[in-house]
């Protein structure tokens, strides 16, 4: 991908898709719990960072 600022979007919208279905994926029926936890937001910068490493630019021909 050479085009830096999709490849940002890219990453940015990874996390926040791992943010967005482990803070609504695991609701209890008794109310608590109702932020992300430590281990979400460690997800989220995992696949940010793994989405960063995968759309990097390939080698000049």
């Amino acid at each position: 991908m050479k085009d830096r600022g999709l490849r940002t979007f890219v990453t940015v919208l990874a996390g926040l898709a791992v943010i967005y279905f482990g803070a609504t994926g695991h609701r209890e029926s008794g109310g608590e719990g109702g932020g992300i936890s430590g281990g979400v937001v460690l997800l989220a910068l995992l696949a940010s960072l793994l989405a960063w490493h995968l759309t990097r630019p390939g080698p000049a021909k």
